[in-house]
């Protein structure tokens, strides 16, 4: 599925998520609102749709990367509170409330929004202290003895194992508790969404003629070596920048956005080219001034 479609699928689980019958009931039952699980390699714009989805339906969004997080942020910290049992005094270990979770009753507070996203990335490599927290969240949308607020959908992201030397496979129970989406690169998509946000006409040119280039990913003696969609947009803004200010491209600034040799190689060659019609021909004075003006 591209991204576009999963971003579909998201906004119509909110959607369906959040709506209530004549009583105010939910439609679904909190305990039939599955997890949305997003799994696809790095760069292709997770994280991004999340922010376009919680705009969009005009509700609130708390985003965290859990490879940040220890189990005491997580889960929060423990402290002896004494309880009586039985007749006989007792100390017993409870915890604060979850970082996250404040942050939500945080975001709610800040905005006045009573529903939102909870989005988790990287949910399947966290630590080995932390697994079995994210398996008790997906299961049962909580984080150690705190429950995401009601209202709230909760989306996860993580990487294929093929992406990311840490991943955690999941186990069957988890799976049958969470509905998941796996996104793959698609250039049309793509090219869509650059031409709305008016990237960088070199890159949208060059991307039509080597669309192989797109997104690529290979391991060698040197390590990865690969290009993304995030590359592609983060070095679109970064030509911009560079030729409103007159500065410098080379290969090296090329290469620090695509980390591929071969591809960055070849971009360097197509930017001198690029330039040069764009200072022999005008280009971009024709593909954004009035035709008949230029004709004229």
């Amino acid at each position: 599925m591209d991204i576009k479609r999963a971003k579909q699928e998201i906004e119509h689980a909110v959607k369906a998520y959040l709506a209530v019958d004549d009583t105010g009931t939910p439609l679904i039952p909190p305990i039939r609102q599955r997890p949305i699980l997003l799994m696809g390699p790095p760069g292709v714009g997770k994280t991004q749709i999340m922010e376009q989805i919680a705009q969009e339906c005009g509700i609130a969004l708390v985003a965290y990367t859990i490879t940040h997080h220890t189990r005491q942020s997580a889960v929060g910290l423990p402290f002896i509170r004494h309880r009586n049992f039985g007749g006989a005094d007792r100390s017993v270990t409870e915890y604060t409330m979850s970082e996250i979770i404040a942050s939500v009753y945080d975001k709610m507070e800040q905005t006045g929004l009573e529903h939102g996203i909870l989005f988790i990335d990287e949910i399947n490599c966290v630590s080995e202290t932390l697994a079995p927290t994210m398996l008790q969240f997906l299961q049962c949308k909580t984080f150690g003895n705190q429950a995401v607020p009601a209202g709230w959908v909760i989306v996860a992201a993580g990487n294929p194992p093929e992406y990311n030397k840490s991943v955690r496979d999941f186990d069957l129970v988890t799976l049958d508790r969470v509905r998941r989406i796996d996104i793959e690169p698609n250039l049309a998509v793509w090219q869509e969404y650059a031409r709305a946000h008016r990237l960088h006409p070199a890159v949208q040119a060059y991307l039509e003629l080597r669309p192989q280039h797109f997104y690529r990913i290979q391991n060698d003696v040197d390590g990865p070596q690969f290009v993304t969609a995030r590359g592609w947009e983060d070095l679109s803004a970064m030509l911009t920048a560079c030729t409103k200010l007159d500065l410098p491209v080379d290969e090296a600034l090329i290469g620090q956005y695509l980390r591929h040799p071969e591809v960055a190689r070849d971009f360097a060659a197509y930017w001198e080219l690029y330039k040069k019609y764009r200072q022999d021909y005008g280009v971009e004075d024709i593909l954004h001034s009035d035709l008949t003006v230029c004709i004229i």
